[in-house]
């Protein structure tokens, strides 16, 4: 299949506030604040929420680091700053991350309007929760992001600083807080109960999935996602591609993405224990791939969560693993979904290598964290149970 090299010509998408709201336009908002507004259940299959997969406890974790980074960040702004890119615990500003270049619904600290020490602070805060692996994962994203405004002659509007950081909850009181770095191609959620971590919804994507000129040429990103992917799926023998197969065609979009916070869905596809220790291997470096993008005492954590359920853990398949394909991970605990989308900025509506969309959730009701923030205020609060989706 032929790339693209030309840009699409209907226009590029607006992402600063339109200066008309046109019906389209308000509608666009409002269903995604309705979706939003739903009170909180988390990702699920049609049996319903499955409770008890997420005990509180202490995992050991040295947080300390998080912690700092946060207050040293907060210490920095202003008041008025601080009015506009500190939320409780229970905002519902949480739910309204979105993966597309507009303005709307945008919250936080806009890391461009920052100051450099602050900007620097904001990424301290980032950097601290996440390895060196998902940090610089995220920063190429981000870099990418400047690409697009190159090639699209539009770097107002899109570059490497156009996200918006905002910090919840209290963490120089030592109770749950967390922080969203929300803006196009890189919308990530951390909470922090104690020490223990929730880095999810996180949806990471690009397009061009590599920069082939301008400031950060040669910059790439799902290089191992993709490669590891296809090794994958080409490893299985023939009746295991049937099992893994869940669909003939490539879906629009991922299952899981912005806004689907309380999505149904079936486990489908291959299980992990009909495996060879070959494959399972493989398998199990892919979902690293994924889960490795927390601080490293935090993954090993997270590992040991998805391992137990290993045995329900769903690897399916749709498309071609020579040219473009969807797959996803699914178990009691994690959600991973990858695909090729349709061009955007290129002006091409197939599916395409160059355009990339993964998404990571915490089925059974824990992103965002909700299920911990619920059982640390049953343990330690009676008045009120600050939790981003129970008073939304």
């Amino acid at each position: 299949m032929k790339e693209p090299v030309g840009l699409r010509k209907r226009g590029n998408p607006p992402t600063r506030k339109p200066k008309v709201w046109t019906p389209e336009l308000l509608e666009k908002v409002a269903w995604r604040v309705r979706a939003a507004d739903e009170p909180f259940r988390g990702v699920a299959t049609s049996d319903g929420i499955r409770p008890g997969l997420f005990p509180l406890r202490g995992t050991g974790a040295d947080v300390r680091k998080v912690y700092q980074a946060a207050e040293d960040y907060l210490a920095g702004l202003t008041e008025r700053q601080l009015a506009e890119g500190r939320f409780p615990m229970d905002d519902v500003s949480w739910r309204h991350w979105n993966n597309g270049a507009r303005y709307f619904l945008r919250h936080g600290m806009l890391l461009e309007d920052l100051d450099d020490s602050q900007r620097l602070r904001a990424m301290n805060v980032i950097r601290e929760s996440l390895s060196a692996y998902g940090y610089g994962q995220m920063v190429d994203l981000m870099h990418l992001n400047r690409t697009i405004g190159e090639l699209s002659d539009n770097e107002e509007g899109l570059n490497e600083w156009l996200y918006w950081f905002s910090v919840y909850g209290e963490p120089e009181n030592g109770g749950p807080w967390g922080w969203q770095l929300d803006g196009h191609h890189v919308n990530v959620n951390c909470v922090l109960v104690g020490d223990q971590m929730v880095l999810t919804p996180s949806f990471l994507g690009a397009e061009p999935a590599v920069a082939g000129s301008g400031k950060y040429a040669g910059t790439m990103a799902f290089r191992a996602e993709e490669g590891l992917g296809h090794e994958l799926f080409t490893q299985l023998g023939r009746r295991q591609r049937e099992r893994a197969t869940i669909a003939d065609t490539q879906p629009e979009e991922l299952f899981v993405g912005a806004f689907r916070d309380n999505w149904e869905l079936d486990y489908e596809g291959l299980r992990l224990s009909e495996m060879s220790p070959g494959q399972r291997d493989t398998a199990l470096r892919l979902l690293g791939l994924y889960v490795n993008r927390a601080r490293d005492d935090q993954a090993r954590v997270r590992m040991r969560e998805v391992l137990a359920h290993e045995g329900d853990t769903h690897f399916g398949w749709i498309g071609d693993p020579d040219s473009t394909f969807y797959y996803r991970f699914h178990s009691p605990v994690i959600l991973v979904e990858f695909e090729h989308m349709p061009g955007v900025i290129f002006d091409n509506d197939y599916h395409s290598r160059r355009h990339i969309h993964t998404i990571v959730r915490t089925p059974n009701g824990n992103d965002f964290g909700v299920d911990l923030l619920r059982q640390h205020h049953e343990r330690h609060h009676t008045a009120r149970t600050a939790n981003p989706g129970q008073q939304l």
